[in-house]
């Protein structure tokens, strides 16, 4: 595999998350207590437009599925430690290099916890793959039958357009809100077209991903090479390296290109919150990145993977992993988050 191409990849990636601030810690609380809906409208948009894009390929023959396992335990779990970790840290395993890379210092103490959590992870994998047995790897497509036929074209074009034309109806209550920017959907519609492409089977053949690096990197600075799950990582991982590099650097590039770069550990929906203490700010974003990359190992996927790649897909796995998630995040924050 070309490490320059993927980390051109990661590069686009960047520049487009950038863009439309979705790596940004403000963004991502604004949207645990819906002050924002950003996130939630590019994740959807993405869905819908990566959706019909990928079966299109598929219909062509230049493209096959890459769906995550559905676990029951291991899925459900590690999708509520995930949102856990998601609300405290503020960030996606594929956010923390670019916001890092825009200056955010606790993006970097993210990085870290993140670390720990591959390598903690690593170190349990023999217990904890007892909570991982496969039930299925289910599809909208293996539910409708197991040949390409137009009621498959047809259900995935629907539902590609209802979650576009979704965007658009959340759109006009955050415009009530004053937020009227349109970046959200360049940023969304541009992950599914970039998800698509990855998808074409004589290019990348494989899907978005950034989870897989963290516990593939603490394997190799802490001698865990010789572990049982340390195998499983490096094929991803090495992909994911260049890629996570990539993003870091598009994120660099934005900020000093719009003049944005600021080194800063806390933030403003922080600083309502918690107030300016960045020592307790950088020990919960470092908590938050722990339980991100363990929760997402246990689930077998992250934000990329499931939300927005199994999304495309309609993936059994990738729903599941988004409800608890979602409850995961929205109660720590409702319990974390309490103006001062």
């Amino acid at each position: 595999m070309n490490n320059l191409q993927v980390f051109v990849i990661g590069l686009v990636f960047g520049l487009l998350i950038s863009y439309g601030k979705m790596n940004r810690y403000d963004t991502i609380a604004a949207q645990s207590v819906f002050a924002k809906m950003n996130v939630m409208k590019t994740i959807v948009m993405a869905m819908g437009v990566g959706g019909i894009l990928i079966m299109i390929e598929m219909f062509l023959g230049l493209a096959t599925f890459h769906v995550k396992p559905f676990m029951p335990i291991g899925t459900l779990l590690g999708g509520l430690i995930f949102g856990v970790g998601m609300a405290l840290a503020g960030y996606c395993p594929g956010t923390m290099p670019i916001s890092l890379g825009q200056g955010s210092l606790d993006a970097l103490s993210g990085i870290l916890g993140g670390l720990a959590g591959g390598a903690v992870f690593t170190l349990l994998y023999k217990p904890l793959s007892g909570l991982m047995s496969v039930l299925s790897k289910d599809t909208l497509f293996t539910l409708v039958g197991s040949e390409y036929t137009p009621v498959y074209a047809v259900v995935v074009a629907v539902l590609g357009l209802v979650f576009i034309l979704a965007t658009f109806v959340m759109h006009k209550f955050d415009m009530k809100k004053g937020n009227a920017g349109m970046n959200w959907a360049v940023t969304g519609a541009g992950l599914g077209l970039l998800n698509a492409a990855l998808f074409y089977k004589d290019w990348q053949n494989k899907p978005l991903g950034a989870s897989t690096s963290y516990p593939y990197v603490a394997g190799n600075l802490l001698g865990l090479t010789g572990s049982d799950y340390y195998p499983s990582t490096v094929g991803s991982g090495k992909w994911q390296i260049w890629f996570l590099l990539g993003a870091l650097a598009a994120g660099l590039i934005y900020a000093v290109a719009t003049k944005s770069f600021k080194l800063e550990v806390t933030h403003q929906f922080w600083e309502e919150h918690h107030g300016m203490d960045k020592t307790k700010r950088l020990v919960w974003a470092f908590v938050g990145g722990f339980l991100l990359i363990f929760g997402a190992r246990l689930a077998d996927g992250c934000t990329s993977g499931h939300f927005l790649t199994g999304g495309m897909q309609f993936a059994l796995s990738s729903y599941m992993f988004m409800i608890p998630t979602m409850i995961g995040f929205l109660v720590t924050d409702r319990l974390f988050y309490k103006k001062k």
